[in-house]
C-alpha cells in the first residue's frame, strides 16, 4: 500500500530530526496540518543513566538551542548529561597555553550564561525523533530504495514499502541518496585530515572549558563533559593520524600529552579511539523540484569549529520557516519558488563560514609562510579588542547575521 504525506525527511540524525520536529510543531496551528514522515532505519534510544558518556559529542550554540527548544526538544536535552561550557581557549603551538599569544572567549564578557552545551550525538537525536514522534509524526524504519519526482508528487520507493510526497527533504549525510537520485551535484575536497574521537581524563579540572591548540600537523581540541572528563577531538593530517591509531594506549596517551602541551595535565583515555576522513562539501544547488538538502547532504566543512551541526540546524530552522509560510497562505510546499527561497538564504550563510573554516585550517594548523605567521600572531591581536572578539563570539554562538524565528 502507498501512503501519503505532505513530507518525507530521509534521515533521522539530528538535523533531520529537527526539521520534521519544526514542521509538526509550527504546523499544530494550521487549519490542515502537515503530514510529516522520517526515514531512519536506526532510531537510537536516548543514553541510559548512568552509563558512561559517548565520545561523539556536539557542541550546541545558542542558536541552535533555541531552535531545538521550539521544536519541543530542549527539556529532554537538559540533564545531567548536559554541560555548559563558558569559555573557549586557543593558541598556536608556537605560544604556551597560558601565554598572552592565546585567544579567550569568556561568555562574561559577553553578557551570556555561557557559549552554548556540549551534548552527546545520540542524546540529541532520540531528543529531536522522540519529540516529532509525541508531535504526531510518523517514523519509518526503512531504507530509501529510490525516488521518482513528478510533476504533483515524489514516489518514495522504500523497503518497507511506498510513500508519496509533496516534498522529500535529503537529510542523509554527506553520500546522500536524495541529492544523487534528483541529480544534484557536489565538489568535494579532501582535507587529507583524519579526525580521531576519543574520551579522557585529565589531571586538571577542563574549567568549563573548551581547549583548542593549532599545530603544523592539525588541530587538536578539549571538549568539555558533564562528567569532569573531555572529548577529543584531534583532526590530524593522515601520515599522522594513521600512526596515532596503530599505536598503543600508552603511546597514544604519550602524543596526547604532547601535542596538548599538558595544557590539562596529564591525560588517560577512558574510551576507544573513533576515527573518520576528514572532507569538505559543497551542492552545486540546494534545491530541486519537490526537494531540499539540509545539512551534510547540501554542505560539509572541517569540524575544527565545530559548527557542523548548527549549520543543519539552521538548515532545517529556515527550511521549516519556508514550508511553514507557503503551507499558511495554501502554497505547494515542494514548489520550486518556495524552496529556492531557503536556498538564496541559507548557501550565502554556509558559503561564508565554511570558507572561514577553511582558511582557519590553512593558515593556523598549517601554513608556514607570512601570512600564516601573521594569521598565528593575530589571535594575540584579537584577544586585546573586544570588539573583534565580540564579532566572533556572536559568530561561535550563531547569533550574527539572518536568523530564523526558531532561532531568535
Amino acid at each position: 500500500m502507498t501512503e501519503a504525506f505532505d513530507v518525507v525527511v530521509v534521515g533521522g540524525g539530528p538535523v533531520g530530526a529537527c526539521a520534521a520536529a519544526l514542521l509538526v510543531e509550527g504546523s499544530s496551528g494550521i487549519n490542515v496540518p502537515l503530514r510529516v514522515c522520517v526515514l531512519e532505519p536506526h532510531r537510537p534510544k536516548p543514553p541510559t543513566d548512568g552509563s558512561p558518556l559517548e565520545p561523539r559529542v556536539v557542541a550546541v550554540s545558542r542558536a541552535s538551542e533555541r531552535i531545538v527548544r521550539s521544536a519541543g526538544a530542549w527539556e529532554r536535552v537538559l540533564g545531567p548529561r548536559v554541560a555548559p561550557y563558558e569559555r573557549m581557549r586557543i593558541w598556536h603551538e608556537s605560544n604556551s597555553p597560558s601565554s598572552s599569544g592565546v585567544l579567550l572567549f569568556d561568555a562574561a564578557d559577553s553578557g551570556e550564561p555561557n557559549l552554548g552545551f556540549i551534548v552527546e550525538n545520540r542524546l540529541l537525536q532520540a531528543a529531536l525523533l522522540d519529540a516529532f514522534a509525541e508531535s504526531g509524526g510518523q517514523i519509518h524504519a526503512a531504507e530509501l530504495q529510490d525516488l521518482q519526482v513528478g510533476a504533483d508528487s515524489v514516489s518514495v520507493e522504500t523497503s518497507g514499502g511506498v510513500l508519496t510526497a509533496k516534498l522529500v527533504i535529503g537529510a542523509d549525510g554527506a553520500k546522500s541518496a536524495v541529492r544523487a537520485a534528483v541529480g544534484l551535484t557536489a565538489d568535494v575536497a579532501d582535507f587529507n585530515e583524519t579526525a580521531i574521537v576519543a574520551t579522557v581524563a585529565t589531571e586538571r579540572s577542563h574549567e568549563s572549558t573548551a581547549w583548542q591548540r593549532f599545530m603544523r600537523d592539525g588541530t587538536l581540541a578539549f571538549l568539555p563533559l558533564a562528567d569532569g572528563t573531555s572529548s577529543i577531538v584531534w583532526s590530524a593530517d593522515n601520515p599522522v593520524a594513521t600512526d596515532l591509531l596503530n599505536k598503543s594506549v600508552a603511546e597514544f596517551e604519550v602524543e596526547l600529552n604532547r601535542a596538548a602541551d599538558l595544557a590539562l595535565g596529564c591525560t588517560r583515555l577512558v574510551s576507544e579511539r573513533m576515527s573518520f576522513p576528514l572532507k569538505r562539501l559543497a551542492a552545486h544547488r540546494y534545491v530541486a523540484h519537490r526537494c531540499a538538502l539540509i545539512g551534510d547532504a547540501a554542505h560539509v566543512v572541517h569540524p575544527l569549529a565545530g559548527q557542523g551541526v548548527n549549520l543543519g540546524l539552521l538548515d532545517a530552522a529556515v527550511l521549516a520557516e519556508q514550508v511553514l509560510d507557503a503551507r499558511r497562505v495554501r502554497e505547494d510546499p515542494g514548489a520550486l519558488g518556495v524552496l529556492r527561497r531557503y536556498e538564496r538564504w541559507r548557501k550565502s550563510e554556509v558559503a561564508f563560514m565554511s570558507t572561514a573554516i577553511t582558511a582557519f585550517d590553512r593558515f593556523l594548523a598549517h601554513g608556514s609562510g607570512p601570512v600564516s605567521k601573521l594569521a598565528q600572531r593575530g589571535l594575540g591581536w584579537v584577544n586585546r579588542s573586544q570588539e573583534i572578539k565580540r564579532f566572533f563570539v556572536n559568530r561561535a554562538l550563531g547569533v550574527a547575521g539572518e536568523l530564523p524565528r526558531a532561532a531568535r
